[in-house]
């Protein structure tokens, strides 16, 4: 049921109420006393208009303009004509007053007057009638009907909250895919295109005293062109299944090509699916960083498991200044903490060390 089906609910009950009791009140008419039926007529304007003021407001969520005044109105509507009505006229409104008491004051005030009213309204039942289970349950008319509308109003309040939190979880699920499908891009297409930048350039140079060995670059490079390709296909369709495994072979032939020596040094683990994509991704990332903000000749590659921990360390010397930073670094610390583990990311001595510690 949407937040409208039950707003339009709550407003036809709240309709059936209001116009239901002061309803009661005409049969006052059929007495044929003039006098009466005027104040009558009186009263039920007085107090239809003033109850659906206060209740528009309470299905708001907010207080009627000039509050508290449309409140005392209400109050002034149903006990002002008892003196002048036989059998008297707060019986049969009494229980729209317990309807604003309880929706528009605070509970420390609107409780007790809420049972004073209760009294008020039995007693004058038990005065008339003079029987008292008639009175009492007509007594209890009063807050029964109190405690109705305010469950019904506070119904409309969580629906509409309900709708609302809804919207907002569709809108960071959205925010989400978005910053999901940004930093999938980043790390992906950012080692591809590096690659294809430095084997470019590469078989630029070779074309002249190095015909073959350029066209065998070249076909690497269109290689990983396909390879980007089909990353922005996973990208778009939500799923990269990476393995550790094979991106450091990858990674490995990158700086090899590169003119990196690489070491590489596995321990012999498998760990939980989302750690070794975040290992992956960490590999990608860091062999991307090596290319482009480096001069390095050598790097290392290395996972090691200890108290159902597996950290991976990737180490190059040629690092310049404080090292990279930016985007990616921050991607890759957002994986690890999903993946229920750290990154650390330090530069020193003419070195750069990219380590990231997950559950193995």
């Amino acid at each position: 049921m949407t937040a409208s089906s039950v707003r339009r609910l709550a407003t036809w009950l709240l309709v059936a109420v209001s116009v239901g009791y002061p309803a009661l009140g005409l049969l006052y008419l059929l007495a044929g006393r003039l006098d009466a039926s005027l104040i009558v007529l009186g009263a039920v304007a007085g107090c239809g208009l003033t109850h659906y003021v206060n209740m528009r407001a309470a299905l708001r969520g907010t207080r009627p303009p000039w509050f508290p005044l449309p409140v005392v109105a209400q109050a002034v509507a149903t006990y002002l004509p008892d003196p002048f009505l036989p059998a008297g006229w707060s019986g049969v409104t009494a229980q729209l007053l317990a309807c604003t008491f309880l929706l528009l004051l605070p509970r420390w005030a609107a409780i007790p007057l809420v049972g004073l009213m209760t009294v008020v309204t039995g007693g004058g039942v038990m005065v008339t009638l003079g029987i008292p289970v008639v009175a009492a349950l007509y007594g209890l008319t009063v807050p029964l009907t109190g405690v109705m509308v305010l469950v019904v109003v506070r119904l409309v309040h969580a629906t509409r909250d309900l709708e609302s939190a809804r919207a907002e979880l569709a809108e960071a699920a959205v925010l989400k895919e978005r910053l999901r499908i940004s930093r999938d891009l980043h790390d992906g297409l950012g080692r591809s295109l590096t690659a294809i930048a430095l084997k470019g350039d590469l078989a630029a140079r070779l074309m002249d005293r190095d015909p073959g060995t350029a066209r065998a670059e070249v076909g690497d490079l269109v290689k990983v062109a396909r390879e980007a390709a089909q990353d922005v296909r996973q990208v778009a369709r939500g799923y990269r299944r990476l393995t550790l495994g094979g991106e450091v072979q990858k990674a490995a032939a990158l700086l090899e090509a590169s003119g990196v020596s690489v070491q590489v040094n596995l321990a012999a683990a498998e760990p939980p699916r989302a750690s070794e994509e975040t290992l992956a991704w960490a590999v990608r990332e860091g062999v991307t960083n090596v290319l482009r903000h480096s001069t390095a000749t050598t790097c290392t590659i290395t996972t090691a498991a200890h108290a159902g921990r597996l950290r991976l360390e990737i180490v190059n010397d040629g690092a310049a200044g404080a090292g990279p930073s930016g985007g990616g670094l921050l991607g890759l610390s957002e994986r690890a903490a999903q993946a229920g583990g750290v990154m650390s990311a330090r530069a020193g001595d003419g070195a750069f060390r990219l380590s990231l510690e997950v559950p193995a």
